[in-house]
């Protein structure tokens, strides 16, 4: 049996660059930030970068194209880009947008590209445009090297996608501590399903959008008695500690995060079996918070998905703090910070439901913004 490093040996380490959530001042990606953040990455000995047209309405791409691909020659840096479904209508859309997309990055070619955020609601649509045959097309062209898919569903919709198509090569899904057993997100049956069929994992989102990052101060203290390591040292290596991990991709906004992550992943160790145990505490004590499990990815907020201009992370951020520390402050910050000059309160909700349609967590955002107002609008 093959191990996951063994099918692409062009992947230098486990740890990957993911450029959602990259510095910004002013509503632009901070350049000389992220600049400073690729050449410590690089100069680490880590070749991954991952982005998506919808990541920064089109920033990501650009900045990639700025701060990486015009500094660095090819041969040192891997790029994954993605087919979202917003991007396309017909099995025609497909390719110009594809070369769009290079034009965009700067590169001649995609190292890896992936079908994005596959789940049962959008997976008939890729289907009906072909877009797995059109993307093996572009394979053979030599403009995709690897083709494989990110994944937002459970198990037995990954298990359908992985039987209709077999020549995807690796797979991208939510993990992390938190979601492992979560019945929602089921992370542990999903990297099973990837298992069974062989295919290298790469992990997003394993501080779960900084949620273990930002921890309560209770589970702060189960982890400080391991001794040394960052809240985000212990679920990085939680997601890598998995035999079929490929790579952990962490979507960071400044040097600091990124410093943290390659101290923790250039000298890599599995966790032990005292760590684990108290992963598990943590993972029981947010568990019984019963706080909002959003990422912020900003899914539901991006492309006009929300009319009422809620800024719907935020606001369920502030509940989540709210809930945990019962500050006043929480709900002052809500009423004149959060909503207003053109951005719409919880109780503003229309219930469209856009919003719940592209949500990766699969949260039932219009019960959690109803939750919002009767908590923060006092």
């Amino acid at each position: 049996m093959m191990k996951p490093s063994e099918f692409f040996p062009e992947i230098q380490g486990n740890f990957g660059f993911g450029c959602m959530r990259l510095p910004m001042t002013d509503g632009k990606v901070d350049y000389e930030e992220f600049r400073k953040m690729t050449d410590a990455f690089i100069d680490a000995g880590f070749n991954y970068f991952d982005t998506a047209h919808g990541y920064l309405n089109g920033m990501s791409e650009l900045a990639i194209r700025d701060c990486v691909s015009q500094r660095y020659d090819r041969s040192r840096f891997l790029l994954t880009n993605k087919l979202s479904d917003p991007f396309f209508e017909r099995q025609e859309d497909i390719r110009p947008f594809v070369k769009q997309q290079l034009e965009w990055c700067g590169v001649e070619y995609f190292d890896f590209y992936l079908m994005h955020a596959q789940d049962h609601e959008n997976y008939p649509k890729y289907q009906a445009c072909r877009a797995y045959e059109t993307c093996s097309e572009l394979k053979k062209e030599g403009l995709i090297r690897h083709l494989g898919i990110s994944f937002h569903d459970k198990p037995e919709v990954l298990e359908m996608i992985l039987t209709d198509h077999p020549e995807v090569e690796i797979v991208q899904i939510q993990f992390n501590y938190v979601d492992y057993e979560d019945a929602r997100v089921q992370s542990r049956a999903v990297y099973e399903v990837c298992e069974k069929f062989q295919k290298p994992v790469i992990v997003m989102e394993p501080v779960k959008g900084g949620i273990l990052v930002n921890l309560p101060e209770q589970a702060k203290q189960i982890l400080q008695g391991l001794g040394a390591g960052s809240n985000a040292s212990y679920a990085m290596r939680f997601a890598a500690s998995f035999p079929q991990m490929t790579m952990v991709l962490s979507g960071m906004s400044d040097l600091e995060q990124m410093q943290d992550n390659l101290r923790t992943m250039q000298e890599f160790k599995a966790l032990s079996g005292e760590e684990m145990s108290a992963i598990h505490q943590v993972r029981e004590l947010l568990n019984s918070l019963n706080t909002i499990p959003c990422t912020s990815c900003k899914y539901c907020i991006e492309e006009n998905h929300c009319p009422q201009q809620i800024l719907i992370p935020r606001l369920f951020s502030a509940l989540n703090e709210y809930e945990i520390f019962h500050s006043p402050s929480t709900i002052f910050v809500y009423n004149h910070f959060m909503t207003g000059d053109g951005n719409g309160k919880a109780s503003d909700c229309i219930k469209c439901g856009k919003c719940e349609k592209v949500c990766p967590q699969h949260l039932k955002i219009r019960d959690l913004l109803e939750q919002v107002a009767r908590t923060l609008e006092q």
